[in-house]
């Protein structure tokens, strides 16, 4: 077990540094320049050179990539020209409410897939199943903009039973803080609820007709027994890669929910540092959220490990 974890961490070595060059190559690649981007297209050539004599951009590529890997390495991740503050403070300051509107949408996905996907295998071919992947279908081919807006329409204008958009902290307290993350998590968990539910139902049907199965069947076990002790048990290895890569989505997709519904997170920092071209602060939300997306991934190849009977000690 304890060499399959090293395995996976060393294997993320070239996955980060590839990483660290493309969103290095984020600014650096800018028409322009950086400068430009900062003090904008009526600069003179003369503001825009000493702009980037200032960032150190007139210095070799290699020169410029290694002394910012340093200063990653550091946690010196730039400063905001329009925030007045440093990058790493600023997406510990807008990372809470993502974090909570992935967490609670996550929650709403597995919510829902996991009893429509097992339905969907246990009953396969029948009305049950065909419903279960044609909702998942719909649920899949939906924009999740459009979604959110029949949400908003449907729990906020026309019965008031939710805020239609806004944010509370939880020092606010929980209940009004999942008050407002009801809609968003919700419109986000419809979204991933139909590509797990897929996910479950197809790894289910593949442990259904092991041969295992049929024994346990043989021996005359229940079937609510056989499908939940042998045959998500078995599932479980491919189900939890799934919603680990649903998370990890959730992490790095918000942008466009947290924008409809004015919570102040990743997205919604991400898209106010794109309108004022604040360069750096794009580059930091890229790598940041690469990286946990990178890490979520990382975790979940270790619960594999450990649910994944190959993988335990003593195997080869």
């Amino acid at each position: 077990m304890l060499s399959y974890i090293v395995k996976r961490i060393l294997s993320l070595i070239p996955v980060l540094f590839i990483v660290s060059i493309i969103t290095f190559l984020i600014v650096y690649l800018i028409p322009g320049g950086p400068a430009t981007a900062i003090l904008g297209l009526e600069a003179s050539p003369e503001q825009i050179s000493q702009m980037n004599a200032q960032l150190g951009f007139d210095r070799p590529f290699l020169v410029q990539y290694t002394d910012w890997l340093g200063g990653i390495v550091q946690g010196n991740w730039g400063e905001s020209f329009f925030l007045r503050q440093s990058v790493l403070a600023a997406i510990g300051e807008y990372f809470g409410p993502t974090l909570s509107l992935a967490i609670f949408a996550q929650i709403f996905a597995v919510t829902i897939a996991m009893p429509l996907g097992l339905l969907a295998a246990y009953k396969r071919g029948t009305t049950i199943d065909v419903v279960a992947v044609s909702m998942s279908l719909l649920g899949s081919a939906l924009p999740g903009f459009l979604l959110s807006m029949f949400l908003m329409l449907a729990f906020s204008v026309y019965n008031r039973w939710f805020p239609v958009a806004g944010y509370a902290d939880l020092s606010a307290g929980i209940g009004e803080h999942l008050n407002y993350l009801f809609l968003p998590a919700l419109s986000l968990g419809i979204v991933q609820a139909a590509y797990l539910t897929r996910m479950i139902r197809s790894s289910l049907l593949e442990v259904l007709h092991k041969s295992f199965i049929q024994t346990a069947r043989a021996k005359g076990l229940k079937e609510r027994r056989v499908i939940l002790s042998y045959g998500l048990k078995n599932a479980a290895p491919v189900i939890l890669t799934a919603i680990g890569q649903s998370f990890g989505s959730l992490i790095t997709g918000t942008i466009v929910t947290e924008t409809l519904f004015n919570i102040p997170g990743l997205g919604m920092l991400t898209m106010s540092a794109i309108n004022r071209r604040d360069v750096f602060v794009i580059q930091g939300v890229v790598l940041f959220v690469t990286l946990l997306y990178v890490l979520v991934n990382l975790l979940v190849d270790l619960l594999y490990g450990f649910v994944d009977p190959r993988l335990r000690p003593g195997r080869k």
